[in-house]
């Protein structure tokens, strides 16, 4: 944190980082701390996509073999591409022998058909197509290839914050260095639904009967939709190396909670453990306002101002997430460099309120000033400047906090 530097001509040595301890909430206990949850995935992330809490991450971070979930990155760069004018919902695309020549799941495509690209989503969302992917890619490709799509899809990818994602296919079908973390489909889970509302309800569609050539292979495989605990997309996975996996989302009420897994043994643990995550994730914990918008945190001592002191307020609503067992009051410690030199102007960014709800990672908030505080005159001056001279003939806490490494780092005081 970048310290203030006082006025040379003062040559004031009181500036300190303070942190003042505060307590957020409604109830009179501290609140419970939420059962970790478990899980038996080989990787996971679970995060409220409501407050943007991460709630688990189980090496999120690790490149993986993502199977079929990294069909939801050419779903991605397929519906820019609707949104952009490149593609038309009804527009007929070829089929390539290469794009034919997939296995595993299908439509069963072959070179006599031209495909509407609506029906080639649908293929890729409730079919799992291989075909359908290749052909969207092949349409879509910098150079008319599946590989040279492949490339556009690691630097879109990568472009998007997915750090962890390299593709060498357009459908997850195993190949080497097709990979993906956890956290990097959770991420795209979260862009798919964020950036395209008007296209995502087509991930809880559970049926799709293309031309009736394939009744094996008509249903959704997503274990969640249909069990009424809101779960509304996104997309499974599974390679004898990936294991079984699923890239989830599910809504109750005004929550909504993205999920990944991986690595799973079958496909019943696949249903059993994203069911119990979901469950976990919006029982064990609730969304809680703590401070509306414009209301008092506390007060910070102010330098040379016309008033000693200035109020700390949030812009927005605090809303946050705090386990479901235990009451509804949050630690929080409010951190900012001061005094806070004047002149101040009302909504300037001067601190940070930190929140610590038991058994969930650390968030920050800033606070800002709620109202102006203007730079004090000549009297303002003369006090600070006597108030200085003093301190330094008794050798009071100014002396203290420059002798002390500790004193000069952090004061602590309580609300």
């Amino acid at each position: 944190m970048t310290r203030h530097t006082p006025p040379p001509a003062l040559s004031l040595r009181r500036f300190f980082i303070l942190c003042q301890s505060v307590v957020l909430g409604l109830g009179l206990l501290a609140a419970g701390t939420a059962q970790a949850f478990d899980t038996q995935a080989r990787a996971a992330y679970v995060m409220d996509l409501t407050t943007k809490t991460v709630l688990l991450a189980k090496n999120a971070d690790t490149p993986l073999p993502p199977a079929s979930m990294s069909k939801l990155m050419t779903l991605y760069i397929a519906f820019e591409a609707l949104r952009d004018g490149r593609l038309r919902l009804d527009e007929k695309l070829p089929v390539s022998q290469h794009a034919m020549s997939y296995g595993g799941s299908t439509m069963f495509l072959d070179t006599t058909d031209r495909v509407a690209v609506e029906d080639l989503i649908k293929g890729i969302i409730v079919l799992s197509g291989n075909d359908a992917c290749a052909v969207i890619a092949e349409a879509l490709s910098p150079d008319g290839t599946e590989a040279g799509f492949a490339v556009y899809m690691t630097q879109r990818a990568q472009a998007l914050g997915m750090t962890n994602s390299t593709f060498a296919n357009s459908n997850g079908w195993p190949a080497a260095g097709h990979r993906m973390s956890m956290r990097d489909l959770g991420l795209l889970a979260t862009r798919l639904i964020e950036d395209f509302p008007n296209f995502y309800p087509l991930f809880s569609q559970r049926t799709f009967a293309f031309d009736g050539r394939a009744p094996q292979n008509n249903t959704n495989r997503n274990p969640l939709l249909g069990l009424g605990i809101g779960a509304d997309g996104l997309k499974t996975g599974h390679t004898e190396e990936a294991g079984y996996g699923l890239v989830g989302s599910a809504k109750q009420g005004d929550r909504r909670v993205v999920f990944v897994l991986s690595g799973l043994g079958s496909t019943a643990a696949r249903a059993q453990e994203s069911e119990a995550i979901v469950n976990w994730a919006f029982r064990q914990f609730t969304q809680k306002t703590l401070l509306k918008a414009g209301e008092t945190v506390t007060k910070a001592e102010v330098f040379m101002g016309a008033m000693p002191s200035v109020t700390l307020t949030t812009q927005e609503d605090l809303t946050t997430l705090v386990p479901s067992l235990g009451g509804d009051q949050v630690p929080a410690e409010v951190v900012y460099t001061g005094p806070l030199t004047a002149p101040i102007a009302k909504g300037d960014q001067v601190a940070e309120l930190i929140l610590s709800p038991e058994g969930l990672p650390s968030t920050s908030v800033p606070l800002v000033a709620g109202e102006a505080v203007a730079k004090g005159g000549f009297m303002t001056t003369v006090a600070t400047a006597l108030d200085h001279l003093l301190t330094e003939i008794g050798g009071g806490p100014a002396d203290a906090a420059e002798e002390t490494p500790e004193a000069e780092a952090v004061e602590e005081a309580s609300s």
